[in-house]
């Protein structure tokens, strides 16, 4: 496990996202994760829809024989940014989605597009924003089909906890697919001390697990894991896409200049930092896995 040499609270998370809100949405789009390359030559908005889609498979999550009338297949998306996936999840798959995030500038945004007449075209049936931290959520227990996590395990300070709750609002048998920035096993010193820990610390990432932490966490957890997939070669294309938009954005904006030299945003060092991501990728002291995994029945 590579930690953060700084200690990090949800409250230091929510501020990272907030205070960097329009330019992550600018730069990374309104889905605030990695894309996934299947053939290679994909847009980047198709690739951020293949990687939901990839969950979704997953997951099991799909329409009852087309139905409206059955029993929704109930999700919950933690940790979910702008709401992209959970829109993505209730249009095309039919889904009913719980989807909570700890950014109140995410929250205002995601709301907003998905207002309660549905006259906005982003607006999607049977998804209900949360503001709150995952860690402390008042879910009811065994309420979910499938619990969802793409990028967000990796803010939780806690991470059996995060497991831990997961399993609390999952009924027997419901599976839990999270999508993990990892670690290298063993990484050496001078990616640990140059990349993964600055990473982490830049990113609000209280730490960075490797597969085995991750694999245990699941098994302590209660859950049994069905499969395994790395992904790195297929994802890591997402990171020269976010350098070649900042440094365009960065001479087209003046905003873009004042916010890195303003000494009092905290966030200014996460541009620094998406070249660390794409050197870390490119070396191997980076992953990224998805895992899946079923609530053991008692």
């Amino acid at each position: 496990m590579i930690a953060s040499p700084q200690e990090l609270s949800s409250a230091a998370v929510a501020e990272h996202y907030d205070e960097l809100d329009h330019f992550y949405r600018e730069i990374w789009g309104e889905h605030v994760h990695h894309g996934l390359w299947l053939r290679g030559d994909e847009s980047s908005e198709t690739a951020t829809r293949q990687l939901v889609e990839a969950v979704a498979e997953r997951a099991k999550i799909f329409r009852e024989n087309g139905d409206e009338k059955s029993r929704l297949f109930r999700v919950c998306d933690i940790g979910c940014g702008y709401g992209a996936t959970a829109r993505q999840l209730a249009r095309e798959f039919g889904a009913e989605v719980t989807a909570i995030t700890v950014s109140p500038a995410q929250f205002e945004f995601a709301i907003s597009l998905n207002n309660v007449n549905g006259a906005n075209e982003n607006a999607a049936p049977r998804v209900k924003f949360l503001l709150g931290d995952w860690l402390k959520n008042d879910l009811p227990d065994a309420a979910f089909d499938a619990a969802i996590s793409i990028e967000s395990s990796e803010h939780m300070a806690d991470k059996a906890a995060f497991f831990s709750q997961a399993n609390r609002v999952l009924q027997n048998g419901g599976r839990l697919v999270v999508c993990a920035w990892l670690a290298r096993e063993n990484a050496s010193r001078a990616e640990s001390r140059f990349l993964l820990e600055p990473i982490c610390r830049e990113g609000r990432m209280p730490s960075m697990g490797t597969e085995s932490d991750y694999r245990r966490f699941f098994q302590n957890a209660g859950f049994e894991l069905e499969r395994f997939d790395d992904v790195s070669a297929s994802v890591k294309k997402t990171w020269p896409i976010c350098v070649r938009r900042f440094l365009v954005a960065l001479f087209r904006h003046p905003r873009y200049a004042r916010f890195l030299f303003n000494r009092h945003r905290r966030n200014r060092i996460f541009a620094l930092t998406i070249f660390r991501i794409w050197l870390a990728y490119n070396i191997g002291a980076m992953r990224y896995g998805i895992f899946t995994a079923r609530k053991i029945s008692l």
